[in-house]
């Protein structure tokens, strides 16, 4: 059994769609990048957890205080980007604020599944992908990020996110160097 898992994280309409509420075209342009991952991680035997942004109509949300309005549940904005899709044996886990790990049951998911290894690959880099590595790092799971599976807005974020990542909470690698990782130790 693989200990390793990818976090797909906030891969939705809403950041990914033209239409969406606060798009940016580098979360488009990893779509296919991250399907294409998710696939060979799976084939690997990697555990596949999409987590999903989003946030309740009408109630109160500290998140929502401080940025714009978006991920509203039970809209489109939440649905994953084509082609991306669950498979049975995936989990998929709502959050409303930027880390994964925060009022949710990742980490109960991760340990019963004996995974010591993250993967996470989704939007945005400065944000969601540092505050779930940085939670991840915490509580001593090992992070892998593979750098063209990751975007965000600004070009500088994402640099200086990335190295520190690298520097202080993980490894950022090239999906290739990524995936071949996940296939030696699947």
């Amino acid at each position: 059994m693989s200990r390793n898992a990818v976090l797909v994280i906030d891969v939705v309409k809403d950041f990914t769609d033209p239409a969406g509420k606060v798009p940016h075209p580098e979360a488009a342009a990893i779509v296919p990048r991250i399907d294409a991952f998710v696939q060979a991680a799976r084939a690997a035997g990697a555990l596949i957890i999409w987590v999903i942004d989003q946030h309740r109509p009408g109630k109160p949300d500290w998140e929502l205080q401080y940025v714009r309005d978006h991920c509203t549940a039970g809209t489109p904005g939440v649905e994953l980007a084509p082609p991306l899709a669950p498979q049975p044996e995936d989990y998929v886990i709502p959050k409303r604020r930027y880390s994964a790990f925060v009022g949710t049951d990742l980490d109960l998911i991760l340990r019963d599944n004996h995974i010591d290894t993250v993967f996470l690959v989704g939007t945005k880099t400065n944000v969601c992908i540092r505050a779930t590595a940085t939670d991840a790092f915490e509580r001593n799971y090992r992070v892998i990020v593979p750098r063209e599976c990751v975007s965000t807005d600004k070009p500088h974020l994402h640099e200086a996110n990335l190295e520190d990542i690298a520097k202080y909470l993980g490894r950022v690698m090239s999906a290739d160097e990524a995936l071949a990782l996940l296939r030696a130790e699947g």
